[in-house]
């Protein structure tokens, strides 16, 4: 699948595109990088009414190729690295979307795969300890 990338591209137009190639996923955009010691909180959450152009700092324009094996790592690695987008994907487990951090070397199938079995399963005991963290609760 392709992402354009463009200035006047909004979040939630970004997000739906990705969504359609990978709907037990969804990126989210933040004002500080993802690598960043500060820990990622809604406070830092881009709105999704929020211009593509707004938000990165190197304000590139182009296209993102993204292959359904390409790692979660790579595909934050491209948004940052080439249109200074800081970028996190997040993955559905049950009615929560928890942060993929520390599971970023599972392939993008791998991390949608497993967003299906975990929100297909009625009780979801098979929560990813590792990425429990829930985002849908912030500070």
């Amino acid at each position: 699948m392709e992402l354009t990338i463009k200035n006047k591209t909004t979040i939630s137009e970004l997000q739906k595109q990705f969504s359609l190639e990978f709907p037990y996923l969804k990126i989210e955009f933040f004002d500080i990088p993802h690598t960043s010691p500060n820990k990622l909180t809604k406070a830092h959450q881009y709105p999704p009414n929020r211009l593509l152009g707004v938000c990165g700092k190197i304000r590139n324009e182009g296209v993102i190729t993204i292959n359904a094996d390409d790692t979660v790592e790579k595909l934050e690695s491209i948004f940052w690295n080439e249109f200074g987008l800081s970028a996190e994907v997040f993955r559905r487990s049950g009615n929560l979307w928890i942060e993929t951090s520390l599971s970023n070397s599972w392939t993008l199938r791998l991390q949608n795969d497993e967003g299906k079995a975990l929100s297909e399963t009625k009780t979801n005991i098979l929560l990813d300890k590792e990425d429990s963290v829930d985002r849908d609760n912030w500070q």
